[in-house]
């Protein structure tokens, strides 16, 4: 006999959106009739399981005297300090028994209950709805004891009439709210799964006569420059537009001259819906979208996408976001020059999407529905291909395009992410298009492009966004026939990614491949008091996906990484580069739609980083896609030493998204010379110091040569000058990044193992000889990791005058070295009191081989605390390229390094082993040596945490090599 389900009500896991929720609509943030926000303080009550039967709490007058608070909106794993159980991380795998539409047993219910009191001045007669912006993953809800249904799709809208029920005072809303459910089983979406009620709960007035659902079409014509408005809407009313002296009833056109909505202007009507009840302010952008010769097109004119996945996140609060985060997301974006989001993956909150109408950026807009999990399982059982399940997919289609469809940032609407194919996400597709047809559908999920108008991928390399672009990529007719574009591509996961310089060329080389979002935009790391920030793992889950949730281009507290500075630099809507002439600049507009009168172009002459001189140069107001070559002023006072123009674009005034001044794009030339910006250049450099004429001697167990000594033994560094040294010596190992790391499914791009198993980590230095000469000290070492027979000869020739103490490095690779090395250099330290760093090179950020483009050559000043970059995992970071000179101080002694050819370098406060050996910066203590890396190489970053790994150019093969320093000590 079988035994019946004990685990929870029926509701749980049946496979329907839910009951009693009414029909979505469109989405506004205010009206003239009155609404009332019900977030703040809840009582809260947590069980350990779904199956209680104790609905009295729903009734007006239960006791919770001993039940504990709750902010709403907010999620109860992240209130409490711990006593509600924690946050659990998963990428791909449900962190429950895979068994649609069922759950476990042990399923975290909580119960809500608010009491409120309706206003003064609330209005008499009407109804009124009850609205709940986003809940996970399932709710059943009660108003004053009456249940008024049960809903599931987390990140989407449900709303339910309440008029009849409510009364003037002591009203009881109850809500509980169950972490899994069927619903759970379609938003597998690689994030911290999160319950509760984490978006507002509003009470809604509705007058005789309110507005209803309302579709705002507004095309436009960029032949003609027209814009046709056609307002329809479920309670008749009129549409009046002030700006434009249109007032027309709801479901009439007309047709009038506007100014364009895109997103580099983002140009708004202000109008207003007036039904017999309710006055609805609305913003109106003219725009047309379109798949037309083989690419997206918006008012006529191909576009490119510089676009980041975002994932709602705060540290504190989680998907619980306000007003003011939503905002500086959006500002951080438009000022690194990103242009587009794609809102991975579901609906944003709907105050995002009017922030994007406002400022300006391309949105893709997805459905909520990631079933990635059964993958594992090779997608058997999979509910995008069970006819059981679409309803509820068609529900969480409808309730995303009925709330976004007035925006006029959103350009393509998509099904969702990674969920396999099938009959389900075919079905949504057909409802789209049949009731949307003025935007494309995007999925990425499926190769035949069935159900989509563009041809979408992830984490494709460089070669083959190469053959895409040049349609010679093979697979179905159809699909060659769509324009292209990477919807996750450069992981931007620690330190990097690597290669999006090399991404953008393709972009911009093939009409067809138009751009891609960078994966992600935040870093997910929650606030711990242990760990600083927390990661999959560090709250105890028995299944998580560890650092992977770390993965953006800000830090948790959106710190913007370097990942985010270089993206900024890699995808300037302006581009300036060396002219052909020895001093002058080709400025190229970038931008889809936008002139460049709202620039301010300005030449910086320095030479060695000083003497700054600075004029204005005259530059026309190109369209987009204009260039034109610009002759720079001649220098009054030529200064001596190596000397760079740097030409910026700025704003001239103060954009809703900037201030006057903000740099939009740079460039830089060597000046009297060619050489490529924002790089080395080849810009003359004095001849690094040949530092001969002392002879080395020996006393009491040291080799003096010139203000150096060395153990006489082994031949290292030990003192230069009156400093203390731990001499340099060849060092090829770095904190492994997530990138070196690579994926689980990828094992020829897992770097950091492979050095693991050779041993790079654990080298160890053979001194073969120490032999003075007349004016010389050679050493010869030998470097290799134990149980190998590859190793690294090398010779290090010392020379000196009373001043300069010069290093001559050779290193010759000894056997057959298959992998890459990840860095070749020196590695030495200095007393800690050296802690403030001056340079000249690159800077100033962090910049490796394959990421570099935002390195600017100058003067750059920073404390060696700042050098380094906060990763949520600790690992190599914080290095300076295209550096000529270094120096350290301690506020009496400063040590010079100067670099034959340029070097990089690192400077902090623990070695690359203690780095590596951290989980959390926490880990990291500092001890009484800044350590510096001085770097001939290093091995680029790529980005094979999810996606490609480093390009052949950045490979750093194991090869011989010279290089040469220069070392001096003086007074700061």
């Amino acid at each position: 006999m079988s035994t019946p389900r004990i685990s929870g009500p029926a509701y749980l896991e049946d496979r329907s959106p839910g009951t009693g929720a009414l029909p979505p609509r469109a989405w506004y943030p205010e009206s003239d009739a009155a609404r009332l926000g019900l977030g703040g303080r809840w009582r809260f009550r947590l069980s350990p399981a779904a199956d209680t039967h104790d609905e009295a709490f729903a009734q007006p007058g239960h006791d919770t005297s001993d039940w504990a608070g709750l902010t709403v909106p907010g999620h109860w794993v992240l209130q409490g300090d711990g006593a509600y159980g924690a946050p659990a991380y998963t990428n791909v795998a449900y962190p429950f028994p895979v068994d649609p539409p069922r759950v476990p047993d042990e399923n975290p219910t909580g119960d809500h209950l608010r009491s409120f009191d309706l206003p003064q001045d609330w209005p008499d007669g009407g109804s009124a709805l009850l609205r709940f912006e986003g809940v996970e993953s399932c709710a059943r809800v009660w108003l004053n004891g009456r249940e008024l249904g049960t809903f599931k799709g987390s990140r989407l809208p449900h709303e339910f009439p309440v008029g009849p029920l409510l009364r003037p005072t002591g009203n009881t809303l109850a809500v509980r709210v169950h972490q899994w459910s069927s619903g759970s089983y379609l938003e597998d979406q690689d994030q911290w799964w999160l319950p509760g009620i984490f978006r507002e709960v509003t009470l809604l007035h509705r007058p005789e006569g309110a507005a209803g659902d309302f579709s705002v079409h507004a095309s436009y014509d960029h032949r003609s420059g027209l814009g046709t408005l056609r307002v329809d809407s479920e309670v008749p009313g009129r549409v009046t537009v002030p700006e434009l002296g249109l007032d027309l009833a709801t479901g009439e056109s007309a047709v009038a001259p506007v100014e364009a909505w895109n997103a580099e202007l983002p140009r708004l009507y202000a109008a207003e819906l007036a039904t017999a009840g309710e006055r609805v302010p609305l913003r109106i952008g003219f725009r047309t979208v379109a798949v037309e010769d083989g690419l997206l097109k918006v008012n006529g004119r191909r576009i490119l996408f510089r676009g980041v996945n975002r994932h709602e996140f705060h540290p504190a609060t989680g998907r619980a976001l306000d007003l003011a985060t939503m905002r500086e997301d959006v500002l951080l974006m438009k000022r690194h020059n990103i242009n587009a989001v794609r809102t991975s993956h579901y609906p944003p909150h709907p105050a995002f999407l009017d922030l994007c109408d406002e400022l300006g950026l391309w949105v893709i807009d997805e459905c909520d529905l990631e079933t990635h999990g059964f993958h594992l399982s090779d997608w058997r059982g999979n509910p995008a291909d069970d006819d059981r399940w679409t309803p509820a997919l068609l529900d969480r289609a409808a309730r995303t395009v009925e709330r976004d469809k007035n925006h006029p940032s959103v350009v393509l609407w998509s099904l969702g992410n990674e969920s396999g194919t099938g009959r389900g996400l075919s079905a949504m597709a057909s409802w789209i298009r049949e009731r949307d047809p003025s935007r494309p559908l995007h999925y990425e999920g499926d190769p035949s492009c069935r159900d989509t108008d563009v041809y979408s991928l992830m984490y494709a390399d460089h070669a083959e966004v190469d053959r895409i672009g040049r349609r010679a990529d093979g697979g179905p007719e159809e699909r060659g026939r769509l324009p292209f574009l990477l919807c996750e591509y450069a992981h931007a996961m620690g330190n990097g990614p690597g290669g999006l310089a090399e991404y953008q060329r393709l972009f911009e080389t093939h009409e067809r491949c138009q751009g891609g979002f960078v994966w992600e935009w935040i870093d997910h790391g929650l606030d711990h008091h242990r760990f600083g920030h927390a990661y999959g793992g560090d709250f105890g889950e028995e299944l998580h996906d560890g650092a992977f949730v770390c993965d953006g281009l800000l830090l948790p507290d959106r710190t913007p990484s370097p990942g985010l500075t270089e993206y900024a630099k890699v995808v300037e809507p302006v581009r300036i580069v060396p002219g052909e002439g020895p001093d002058s600049v080709r400025i190229t507009n970038l931008h889809d739609f936008a002139d460049l009168s709202g620039f301010l172009f300005t030449c910086t002459h320095e030479a060695d980083g000083a003497g700054p001189f600075t004029r204005t140069l005259d530059v026309p107001p190109l369209g987009p896609g204009g260039s034109v070559e610009v002759e720079l002023p001649p220098v009054p006072r030529p200064a001596a030493g190596e000397a760079w123009w740097t030409v910026r674009a700025s704003l001239t005034g103060p954009a809703p998204w900037a201030p006057a001044g903000h740099t939009v794009a740079w460039g830089q030339l060597p000046a009297g010379g060619t050489g490529s910006a924002g790089t080395a250049g080849t810009a003359a450099r004095p001849e690094l110091p040949r530092a001969r004429g002392r002879a080395p001697h020996a006393r009491d167990g040291l080799v003096l040569l010139g203000p150096a000594a060395f153990d006489a033994r082994t031949g290292r560094l030990t003192r230069l000058g009156t400093v203390p040294v731990t001499g340099p010596r060849l060092d090829v190992w770095r904190a492994p990044t997530d990138n070196d790391r690579g994926a689980p499914w990828a094992p020829a791009d897992q770097l950091a193992r492979r050095w693991g198993e050779l041993g790079l980590h654990r080298m160890r230095h053979r001194t073969d000889g120490v032999e003075p000469t007349a004016d010389t000290l050679e050493v010869r070492t030998r470097v290799a990791p134990a149980g190998s027979a590859l190793a690294l000869r090398t010779v290090l020739r010392w020379s000196a005058d009373a001043e300069l103490l010069r290093l001559d490095v050779a290193v010759e690779p000894e056997g057959d070295w298959d992998l890459p090395l990840p860095r070749l250099g020196l590695r030495m330290g200095l007393p800690a009191a050296f802690g403030r760093a001056r340079w000249f090179g690159g800077g100033p950020g962090e910049a490796y081989p394959d990421a570099r483009s935002a390195a600017r050559i100058g003067l750059h000043r920073l404390d060696v605390d700042a050098l380094g970059t906060r990763y949520v995992r600790p690992q190599e970071n914080g290095a300076r390229t295209d550096v000529r000179w270094a120096e350290l101080d301690d506020g009496v002694t400063s040590v010079r390094i100067e670099g034959d050819p340029v070097f990089s370098f690192t400077a902090r406060r623990w070695t690359s082993e203690q780095l590596a050996a951290a989980r959390h910066r926490t880990d990291l203590t500092a001890g009484d040596t800044v350590w510096l890396n001085l770097d001939h190489a290093l091995h680029g970053l790529g980005s094979a945490s999810c996606g490609p790994g480093v390009l052949p150019e950045y490979r750093l093969t194991a090869a011989p090599a010279a290089f040469s320093f220069v070392l001096s000590a003086r007074t700061a």
